[in-house]
């Protein structure tokens, strides 16, 4: 796929929005081996929750997992746009009885970003994106002042292997280019940090020189015995490298 996450069409904050774009199947396995990072996912959405407000919207939803750890935070509303039709039906199953979730089977875009919007996240998203300034230009005429984009993306070129091309990465990000990204199209940078030192050894031996490939059980055991401490470790010692970059972007009141 060429972008996984383009803009479509569609209006409003209506329950089951119907995408203008042909029909598309997720068929890796990057999203199936990451269900098992409970611990994972959650040291991400605690890393945002002071900027997410109270209207937000996710981009690239998956079947649901992040989405119900932003619900956890208290958000008033999520609308979440899955563009693949596999994930969507996943996606609908577990939150269709939610009121506080509006979803989207399509891409997002300006035209298709619903008002008011508080922030809108990009977890694992954005490196599967080809023109990522562009979404990032997409995003910012979406938000009113004030609002935010949350991001987090791979780090370093040099860990860039044969498990990124299977996942769909375009890149892995230096922390020069993802500031130079989010701040060329107008945002402020409100917080940037690395996340993960632990994880850049590992990935190294097992994706770079060994050429393995992204499993279920490899995730569950780094997300059991390694993010725990790893995660309270980092709360106190910024670290000076990670294998992810993790950026605030403010849409300041002029």
């Amino acid at each position: 796929m060429q972008r996984i996450y383009a803009s479509y069409e569609s209006e409003g904050l209506s329950n089951h929005n119907t995408p203008k774009e042909p029909a598309m199947e997720y068929t890796g396995k990057e999203l199936e081996a990451m269900a098992f990072a409970v611990n994972y996912h959650r040291w991400i959405i605690e890393e945002f929750r002071s900027y997410l407000g109270k209207n937000v919207v996710e981009v690239g939803a998956g079947c649901g997992d992040l989405s119900a750890l932003i619900l956890e935070m208290g958000v008033d509303h999520l609308h979440a746009f899955e563009p693949s039709t596999n994930q969507f039906t996943l996606l609908e199953h577990r939150f269709k009885s939610d009121p506080r979730v509006s979803l989207s089977n399509g891409f997002f875009s300006s035209d298709s970003a619903p008002r008011y919007i508080d922030s809108i996240v990009y977890i694992n998203v954005l490196e599967h994106i080809e023109n990522d300034e562009g979404e990032l230009h997409s995003v910012y005429e979406s938000l009113d002042p004030g609002g935010r984009v949350l991001v987090f993306v791979p780090a370093h070129a040099w860990l860039f292997s044969e498990a990124d091309r299977e996942m769909g990465h375009f890149r892995r990000y230096s922390k020069r280019e993802l500031r130079q990204r989010v701040e060329k199209v107008g945002f402020v940078v409100e917080k940037f940090k690395y996340m993960d030192l632990a994880g850049i050894a590992p990935w190294y031996v097992n994706f770079v020189m060994l050429k393995n490939s992204f499993s279920a059980k490899s995730v569950a055991v780094y997300d059991r015995y390694v993010v725990p401490p790893m995660k309270h470790l980092e709360r106190f010692i910024g670290p000076p490298v990670g294998k992810n970059l993790l950026v605030v972007g403010n849409k300041k009141i002029l």
